[in-house]
């Protein structure tokens, strides 16, 4: 690996000393002052609408001059309405039961001692993440109410509106008279990046947040601890016992609801006993809703009989996550091949399963090896927000410390409390 530039690992350095010293101040806070704290910062957020929206505009513009996919562009977009949105997820998180001080679990031992262990901040949390703005402001709630200070790398699409975004958040903050290095955006190049990964002892944790591309050069660079989260090959799988009125209405909003997001499905199983009946409907709608249709024999000579645009699918549609209005579909002869292909494809995210019969179900979410598994509900539930978090920090994919939704309880970790009275060992 090249060298770093020593200038990037100086900056990242004097950023996370100055997060460092912050932290220790978050982690004091009652919950009331961080309350009132994201309170204020929602409002703030709301008062800067028209500044944060000219902001987006400038880098929306650049990205249609650099060919950005439109996928993309949409997930880098703030209207005024998505600004009000993000601020209204920092009013969520003030709702929401503060975990630091929670006690997972506590004993008095035979000898005397009480022991207990309780949640406490992670310090300071480093988030790299693309063109998703609201990712910013996101991380920083959600870093504020769990006690952390949150160095933020957004994408360079995103620079303008990460900016600005940053500039309302540290001036609430110091208004509020609370550090404004609790909320940090480096900025740089590829050196400050590798400078932040590789910050072990001024960083404590570091979270990916994109495409394929960037969680896996975050996992295979980073010294300090990686929380990883994953790319969504999501599946949704129609049953022989499926209601084909509930597997429509299910297909079409987990594809095309936004399709750009990671919990959007990807590929559509069909089981051969239904596929007759439920693929010239489905694969019309969803090719009405622009859909382009990547099929098997089977389900392609479906859609040639209802007249649905279509090409056929490669290996490698499959295992493509698109973001995109694209999807893959298979028919398969029963629940074990649909397993066996999620098995093969999937992502580890999301897997649905649009059946009546219970035993199926069962089977399926016994089986099925996923973050995330839905029976008879869309797979764009997979959700923080929806989940009843408030605002996510992500969706991690690995089986350490934190899987699925990740929100305020994943931003933190535990410490030991032993209380005493002259106790000592034998």
């Amino acid at each position: 690996m090249a060298e770093i530039d020593p200038a990037a690992v100086e900056q990242v350095a004097t950023a996370a000393r100055a997060a460092r010293v912050a932290s220790r101040r978050l982690a004091l806070l009652s919950r009331a002052d961080k309350d009132a704290a994201l309170l204020a910062l929602a409002d703030a957020l709301d008062a800067a609408t028209d500044r944060i929206v000219a902001a987006n505009g400038d880098d929306l513009e650049r990205g249609r001059a650099s060919g950005m996919p439109q996928g993309l562009l949409d997930r880098l977009a703030l209207d005024p309405q998505r600004v009000a949105d993000v601020a209204q997820a920092l009013r969520a998180v003030a709702a929401l039961p503060d975990p630091v001080g929670e006690v997972v679990r506590g004993s008095t031992l035979a000898n005397g001692l009480q022991i207990r262990q309780v949640r406490v901040p992670m310090g300071v949390v480093g988030m790299v993440y693309e063109a998703r703005p609201n990712v910013t402001v996101d991380a920083a709630g959600l870093g504020l109410k769990s006690g952390n200070a949150v160095i933020l790398r957004g994408g360079s699409a995103a620079e303008s509106t990460n900016r600005a975004l940053v500039e309302v958040l540290r001036t609430g903050l110091e208004a509020q008279g609370l550090p404004a290095d609790s909320v940090t955006l480096l900025e740089g190049g590829r050196d400050a990046v590798r400078a932040l990964l590789t910050a072990r002892g001024l960083v404590d944790l570091i979270i990916p947040r994109g495409g394929a591309g960037l969680i896996q050069t975050v996992v295979t660079e980073s010294t300090v601890p990686v929380i990883e989260t994953g790319i969504g090959i999501v599946h949704v799988y129609v049953d022989a016992a499926a209601d084909l009125d509930k597997a429509l209405a299910i297909t079409v909003n987990a594809k095309t609801h936004r399709p750009s997001v990671c919990n959007a499905a990807e590929s559509l199983l069909v089981h051969e006993a239904v596929a007759a009946d439920f693929l010239p409907k489905v694969l019309a709608e969803l090719s009405g809703a622009g859909v382009a249709l990547h099929t098997d024999d089977a389900s392609g000579a479906a859609a040639e009989a209802a007249g649905v645009p279509h090409q056929a699918a490669t290996e490698q549609d499959y295992g493509t996550e698109y973001l995109a209005l694209e999807m893959s579909v298979r028919v398969v002869p029963d629940l074990d091949t649909a397993l066996e292909h999620i098995r093969t494809y999937s992502s580890g995210h999301t897997e649905a399963i649009v059946t009546e019969d219970r035993a199926a179900a069962r089977r399926f979410t016994n089986e099925v090896d996923s973050a995330a598994v839905m029976v008879n509900a869309s797979t764009r539930f997979t959700d923080g927000g929806e989940f009843g978090f408030g605002a996510e920090i992500g969706i991690s994919t690995q089986k350490l410390h934190a899987r699925g939704p990740m929100a305020l309880p994943e931003l933190t970790t535990t410490k030991w409390i032993v209380e005493g009275d002259g106790q000592v060992r034998a």
